[in-house]
C-alpha cells in the first residue's frame, strides 16, 4: 500500500512537471518575437520609453490663452493713449505699445482689449529682448483707414523680423475694402497695383497665430513672406465673392508653413502659394467661395525658386471657380515644382475640381511659349464629390516641359451642371497619368 501511495505520488510528481513545462512555453509563445535585422534585447534590461518632448512654442501658446502668467508683463495699448471708441488713428498708440513690450527682457504681453481701434500702416518689428515668445492678444476690432494712399508699401499690419511670436485672441482685422475695390483693375491687369495686405509677415520664425478674423480685406488678408515655421489656427476670412484679388493666405519664399481648421471664404483664392514655397502642410480647411486652393501662379519672375514638398488633406472645397489648382505662365523662366500632394478632398459643386493649368493668363490671338516650370510627382487620391463642369479633371501641361508621374488613386466627381449632356470626362495635353486606384470616369489622359 505504502509502494502504491510513493508510486502514485511519483507520477503525480512528473505529470505536474510536464503541465509546468508546457504552460512555460504557451506563455513564451505570447512574447513579441524579434524581428530579423533587429537586435535582440539583453536579458536583464528594459528598454527605456521615449519621453514626449513637447514643442516649446506651442506649450507656450496653450498657457497664453489661459492669461498671462504671474511673471509675465502686459502692455495694454490704452495705456498708451489708444482710441478705443474707433474715432481717430491708433497706429502711434500701437507702435509704442509694442515697442515696449518686445524690448522687455522678461515674459511680455501686448493687449488689445475690447473695442474699435482705427489704424493706419502699422509694423511690429523685432529684434526682441528675452528668450520667450511675446504674445499679442487681440480681443477688439482693428479698422483700417479708408484712403489707399495712406498705405505706400503693400501691407497694412506688418511683424517683421522677429524670433518667436504668438498671436491670439477672437479680434476681427477689417481691411474696410470696400472702400477701394473698385479701384483694382487686378482681375484683367496682371501688372496692377497691389492693394494692401491686411496682415503680413516678413523674416518672422517660429509664429503660431490661433482664432484671429480678417474680413474685408483691401488685398490680401494673411501674407507670408521670407518666413520659417509659420502656424495658422482656426484663422476665419471673409470677404465677398466679388472682391478682386482678396487671397485668403498667401505664402512665397517661405518653408515649414501650417494651415489648420480654418474657415476661408474670400473673392480670390482661398489659399495661393507662389514661388520658394517649401514644406507646406494645409488641413481641415474650408474654402468657398473663392478661387479654390492654388499653386502658383509660377513663373511670372526671373530666377524664381523651386516648390515643393505641399501637402493638402482633409479640406473642403464649396462652390469654388476652382478646385485644386497648379497654374503657371507660358514663356516662363526655368523653375521646378514637386512632391504635390492632394488628398482627401470633397469638392461641392465646384466648376474645375482638378487643374493643371500651364498656360496661365495667355491670350487667344498671341502664340503660347511653352512654360518651362517642370512640374512632377504630383498625386491625387481620395478626392470625391460633385463638379459643375463635365471636365472635371483639366491637365494642360508644357509641351517643352511635360508633366511627369502625375497619380490618380479613387476619384470619385459626379457632374451636376447645366446641361447635363454626356458623361464627366477629363482633357489632358502633355502629360501622361500614372492611376493606380479606382477612378469614376472614362478616362483619364491616356
Amino acid at each position: 500500500m505504502g509502494k502504491a501511495i510513493s508510486g502514485f505520488a511519483g507520477f503525480c510528481a512528473v505529470r505536474a512537471f510536464l503541465v509546468l513545462l508546457a504552460l512555460v512555453g504557451l506563455c513564451e509563445g505570447m512574447l513579441p518575437r524579434p524581428v530579423r535585422g533587429m537586435p535582440r534585447p539583453i536579458s536583464g534590461t528594459v528598454s527605456p520609453r521615449r519621453p514626449i518632448i513637447e514643442d516649446p512654442l506651442l506649450a507656450q501658446a496653450r498657457q497664453a490663452i489661459r492669461g498671462p502668467g504671474p511673471t509675465e508683463k502686459v502692455f495694454n495699448v490704452l495705456k498708451y493713449g489708444a482710441d478705443a471708441s474707433g474715432k481717430k488713428d491708433s497706429s502711434t498708440s500701437f507702435i509704442k505699445a509694442w515697442s515696449d513690450a518686445c524690448h522687455w527682457k522678461g515674459k511680455s504681453r501686448l493687449l488689445i482689449p475690447r473695442g474699435n481701434f482705427l489704424l493706419g500702416e502699422v509694423v511690429f518689428q523685432g529684434k526682441c529682448a528675452g528668450r520667450d515668445a511675446k504674445v499679442v492678444e487681440i480681443q477688439g476690432i482693428l479698422k483700417a483707414l479708408t484712403d489707399p494712399s495712406l498705405f505706400p508699401q503693400d501691407y497694412w499690419i506688418l511683424f517683421e523680423l522677429i524670433d518667436r511670436i504668438i498671436i491670439i485672441g477672437s479680434g476681427i482685422l477689417d481691411g474696410q475694402g470696400a472702400s477701394v475695390w473698385k479701384y483694382s483693375d487686378c482681375n484683367i491687369n496682371s501688372n496692377c497695383q497691389r492693394m494692401p495686405i491686411s496682415l503680413k509677415f516678413n523674416m518672422v520664425k517660429n509664429a503660431i497665430v490661433n482664432k484671429l478674423s480678417s474680413v474685408n480685406s483691401k488685398g490680401f488678408h494673411v501674407g507670408v513672406t521670407n518666413s520659417n515655421n509659420i502656424r495658422l489656427y482656426n484663422i476665419r476670412i471673409s470677404a465677398p465673392a466679388k472682391s478682386p484679388n482678396t487671397d485668403g493666405i498667401h505664402i512665397s519664399k517661405s518653408n515649414k508653413i501650417m494651415i489648420a481648421k480654418g474657415v476661408i471664404k474670400t473673392g480670390d483664392d482661398c489659399i495661393s502659394m507662389i514661388q520658394g514655397s517649401t514644406n507646406i502642410k494645409i488641413q481641415k480647411v474650408f474654402c468657398g467661395p473663392g478661387h479654390g486652393i492654388s499653386i502658383g501662379s509660377l513663373g511670372k519672375y526671373q530666377n524664381e525658386a523651386d516648390v515643393r514638398g505641399i501637402t493638402v488633406r482633409n479640406c473642403t472645397l464649396t462652390g469654388t471657380e476652382n478646385g485644386v489648382r497648379i497654374k503657371t505662365w507660358p514663356d516662363s523662366p526655368p523653375s521646378a515644382a514637386s512632391n504635390l500632394i492632394f488628398r482627401d478632398i470633397v469638392m461641392k459643386n465646384v466648376k474645375n475640381p482638378i487643374i493643371i493649368d500651364q498656360e496661365y493668363n495667355h491670350h487667344n490671338n498671341k502664340k503660347i511659349i511653352s512654360s518651362r516650370v517642370k512640374i512632377t510627382d504630383v498625386y491625387y487620391e481620395n478626392i470625391m464629390g460633385t463638379s459643375m463642369s463635365p471636365i472635371a479633371i483639366s491637365l494642360v501641361c508644357s509641351k517643352q516641359f511635360p508633366c511627369e508621374r502625375v497619380h490618380f488613386n479613387n476619384i470619385n466627381l459626379r457632374y451636376v451642371g447645366l446641361p447635363q449632356s454626356g458623361p464627366i470626362t477629363s482633357t489632358c495635353l502633355n502629360t501622361k497619368a500614372v492611376v493606380v486606384g479606382r477612378v469614376q470616369m472614362p478616362r483619364v489622359c491616356k
